[in-house]
């Protein structure tokens, strides 16, 4: 990695923490391809040294790349003990739509909205041969939600990683990022709405039913009914729970 100077240190310059260059030159290395995904960072005594910082400082800057998902932190010791450079995005795009969603600055309407809009365009563009993986794993999603004991709690944590296996079979790492991402705020507002609907059988039938529905679109490549049946079954819950809170 290559120490690159700070900038705005001039009158009026917004004053930069003493991580801040470590963080810069990651990014900066990954983007010239100097640094690449496997690659090992040095310890903390030797980027300390590097960057003319604190090793608290150091260890600041390793726990915000940890939790966007850029480096793995390891648990040994000694001169092998840096950290590992790997790529989850998903990990920290997802931990900060949980806590913005909890703090009520991404509504959950929007929420439902931006899904109806990724899953709708996932199902509509789906390619002639979609991924095989993806169509098994929703598959057996389906087939563990079909189940007649399975409980509320699980039921809506499979529904929430039902929908992010359909996303994949679009084909755009983006879109399923997006959707890795959201799956805990998913997860969250599906787990909500079936608590005050009572988790009835009768509300869970009735997803059930629409899940097979959406994946026998899918699956037979019919790419508008999938897209029309996907949004009609996400706005369905949330209208459902909305209106039995008012």
């Amino acid at each position: 990695m290559t120490t690159r100077p700070a900038t705005g240190s001039g009158a009026g310059a917004v004053p930069r923490r003493s991580y801040d260059a470590l963080l810069r030159d990651v990014e900066a290395t990954l983007a010239s391809g100097e640094l690449a995904v496997g690659d090992q960072l040095p310890g903390e005594r030797v980027l300390a040294g590097k960057y003319g910082i604190s090793r608290a400082s150091v260890r600041e800057a390793i726990r915000i790349l940890d939790a966007m998902g850029i480096l793995q932190v390891p648990t040994n010791s000694g001169p092998r003990s840096g950290p590992l450079v790997i790529s989850t995005p998903s990990k920290g795009l997802g931990s900060a739509l949980r806590l913005h969603v909890a703090a009520k600055k991404l509504p959950v309407a929007d929420i439902v909205e931006t899904r109806i809009l990724l899953e709708g365009w996932a199902a509509r563009t789906r390619p002639e041969r979609p991924d095989p993986e993806a169509l098994q794993e929703a598959h057996g999603l389906l087939e563990a939600m079909d189940a007649p004991d399975v409980d509320p709690g699980t039921f809506h944590e499979l529904d929430a990683r039902f929908h992010v296996a359909l996303s994949r079979l679009g084909g755009n790492v983006v879109i399923e990022t997006m959707m890795e991402a959201l799956g805990g705020a998913i997860s969250g507002y599906i787990g909500d709405a079936l608590a005050t609907l009572g988790d009835t059988p009768t509300v869970l039938d009735e997803l059930r039913g629409q899940h097979h529905g959406i994946f026998a679109a899918v699956s037979s490549g019919e790419r508008d009914a999938a897209a029309r049946l996907m949004g009609e079954h996400i706005s369905w819950l949330h209208d459902r729970a909305r209106s039995e809170r008012e």
